[in-house]
């Protein structure tokens, strides 16, 4: 299920180019046009959902695997060992600009608390 206009979508579809680090059955990830750590990916389904209360609401595992694939990531980008941080925005008050879930790993830099 995906939507026509969703920038996440048409990424997932090969329609929109991105800077691909990690394919799985169920999710892409590909680096943030605009980052805001040394590593930031981005970690979206490949179907489509709003938000990750949404995804969450159909009890089918769907942030387990994207915070998993994260974790496969940090270690291959080498942030694991040191540290990294997991943001999901939800809602336009949160920050979120593309309503297509996606999580937020950043890393290879201090990350400072509270966050902005």
């Amino acid at each position: 299920m995906a939507h026509e206009d969703c920038l996440f979508c048409k990424i997932v579809k090969g329609e929109v180019p991105a800077e691909i680090v990690h394919e799985g059955e169920r999710t892409l990830a590909f680096r943030d046009i605009n980052p805001q750590a040394p590593t930031h990916v981005l970690i979206v389904p490949r179907e489509h959902h709003p938000d990750a209360a949404a995804a969450a609401a159909t009890g089918t595992g769907l942030l387990d695997r994207i915070i998993s694939d994260a974790h496969e990531i940090a270690v291959a980008e080498g942030i694991a060992e040191t540290g990294y941080r997991l943001v999901f925005n939800t809602g336009s008050g949160a920050g979120q600009t593309v309503f297509h879930l996606h999580g937020h790993l950043l890393g290879g830099r201090g990350l400072n608390w509270p966050p902005g």
